[in-house]
């Protein structure tokens, strides 16, 4: 099992979409828990949350690490609010996490784009925080608690879009 953190960074229906998204990954017992970061307190991002069963930690210190010390799995999933994993990410996630690298890499899944800029600008900012854990990985709870460098990533054969909405 994997625990899911959520940066929330849009708003209560773009948290809504992803959260919903992960409901054929808890039936098929893949994803256990989810945490919820935000950054500054918000009413209906709370209600989202507390609706979705996940916990919910708001403020400053709303980060991947803070998020990594209440998770209760080992392997964690990172994403932004709004983010929608692709069909067939259930299979490869748990293959990733049952046959995977050691504890100190990490798994990237593909980014998928509705448009070229958006890309461009994505690939510009990974390159720029080559070392960063980021929306899209999955990484070993002990690099994110340890503040360990992870090495290169791992390509993960699954892909997590955008939903068009909140671009």
């Amino acid at each position: 099992m994997i625990t899911v953190l959520v940066r929330a960074r849009r708003g209560p229906e773009a948290l809504a979409v992803t959260l919903s998204a992960l409901v054929p990954a808890v039936a098929a017992g893949l994803v256990g828990d989810a945490v919820v970061l935000s950054e500054s307190p918000d009413r209906a991002v709370e209600r989202v949350a507390d609706a979705a069963g996940a916990t919910l930690i708001a403020g400053h210190g709303a980060s991947w690490r803070e998020g990594a010390r209440v998770a209760r799995h080992e392997w964690l999933l990172c994403l932004d609010d709004g983010d929608v994993p692709e069909e067939g990410w259930i299979r490869v996630l748990e293959r990733f996490v049952a046959l995977g690298p050691r504890a100190g890499r990490l798994g990237r899944l593909r980014r998928r784009h509705p448009g070229i800029l958006p890309g461009l600008r994505d690939l510009v900012r990974g390159l720029a925080r080559r070392g960063e854990v980021r929306a899209g990985d999955l990484v070993h709870r002990r690099v994110l608690l340890e503040g360990q460098r992870p090495g290169r990533p791992v390509r993960i054969a699954a892909a997590v879009a955008r939903d068009p909405a909140f671009g």
